[in-house]
């Protein structure tokens, strides 16, 4: 058929037009909506198509935490032992376990607003979950332990918590309980007496090291479009929209920095000055770690205090406090949908339990 030259002109105009429009089309839809050719893109080609704001602020989660490259199977499993322990606290009720519960795939959070000691006395603040904390680049919600072995130390001795006399008391202790001879030997070779209180703290902290939890959030930012769905990549980007991510960022989304409670509006608890307890420095009267949100959905309630028992309530606060933005309860939601692809996808393996 001879449609002549004016026809196809007008034929091609039409034909560009409808390939544009598709375009478009295609631009306006959610990533996992579209069709990726993703047998035919390398994984370089892949992590391309991730926002590039996200890309900016978040990293995969690494596969080890920082000093465990010293670690020893031996020292694992003895830390592993110890965590467990409760002869090492005043009345040989208390482990690190009872305040940071793995057993179980539980989320190493014992679920309460703050957690009793040896002696039943409860403590002022929330106990925080231990998964993924030696990523972290200070310990406590103060601050006040640069790594895990000086945080491992703190609750033997603390009088609150498993309230144990002195060092020689733990270790006294461990010399007269079952194989723990053995196993310091073991962990601690060509040592004249590996049974010390450093070695104690050494031995748990290789232990926690092992507690690494990548989620779906990983595999999404190494490449795999699937791993996250449209619903949760919208979550993602009212989380950087919003500014969460000013606090909240990097491979542990938090636990990285320390910041004033209540940018804008103050936090109805005055009575824990955080990080001015221990530095005594005016600036940081109120200041507290900014805590990893991996895993949060799954490790209730939340806050230094543990007085806020629903995610969605701490979002929400969190953002009028910090942010000075009020959020409704869709924008909440699609916050919260975003968050449920930082829980771990291996909880039966935490601590080879």
């Amino acid at each position: 058929m001879n449609i002549g030259y004016k026809g196809s002109i007008f034929f091609t105009m039409l034909l560009l037009t409808g390939w544009a429009f598709l375009n478009v089309f295609a631009e306006m839809q959610p990533a996992k909506d579209r069709e990726r050719p993703a047998g035919l893109l390398t994984p370089a080609q892949r992590i391309e198509e991730i926002p590039l704001s996200v890309r900016i602020y978040f990293r995969p989660l690494p596969d080890k935490m920082p000093g465990s490259e010293g670690d020893t199977p031996d020292m694992v499993t003895l830390g592993r032992k110890l965590y467990f322990e409760r002869k090492i606290s005043l009345t040989q009720t208390q482990s690190c376990n009872d305040c940071h519960m793995l057993d179980n795939m539980r989320s190493g959070v014992d679920y309460r607003p703050t957690s009793p000691g040896a002696k039943g006395i409860f403590g002022s603040r929330n106990s925080p979950t231990v998964l993924n904390a030696g990523f972290q680049r200070m310990q406590f919600w103060d601050g006040r332990a640069a790594d895990l072995v000086e945080q491992a130390k703190g609750p033997l001795l603390n009088p609150i918590e498993m309230a144990m006399a002195d060092e020689n008391e733990v270790t006294a202790r461990l010399k007269n309980t079952g194989d723990y001879p053995r196993l310091f030997a073991r962990a601690f070779p060509n040592q004249q007496e590996p049974v010390t209180f450093d070695n104690t703290a050494r031995a748990i902290a290789a232990f926690e090291r092992t507690l690494v939890t990548p989620a779906r959030f990983d595999r999404y930012l190494k490449g795999d479009m699937g791993a996250i769905t449209a619903e949760e990549e919208r979550g993602l980007m009212r989380f950087v929209d919003t500014g969460c991510v000013e606090c909240h960022s990097s491979f542990l989304v938090g636990g990285r920095l320390m910041r004033k409670f209540g940018v804008y509006h103050p936090y109805q608890n005055r009575s824990d000055t955080g990080r001015y307890s221990v530095t005594h420095n005016e600036e940081d009267k109120f200041v507290f770690k900014v805590p990893t949100l991996r895993n949060v959905t799954l490790t209730p309630p939340y806050f230094y205090d543990g007085q806020v028992s629903t995610l969605p309530e701490a979002i929400r606060l969190m953002a009028w406090m910090q942010l000075d933005t009020k959020l409704d309860f869709s924008e909440t939601d699609e916050i919260i949908c975003f968050l449920n692809t930082l829980d771990s996808e291996r909880p039966d393996k935490l601590g080879e339990l």
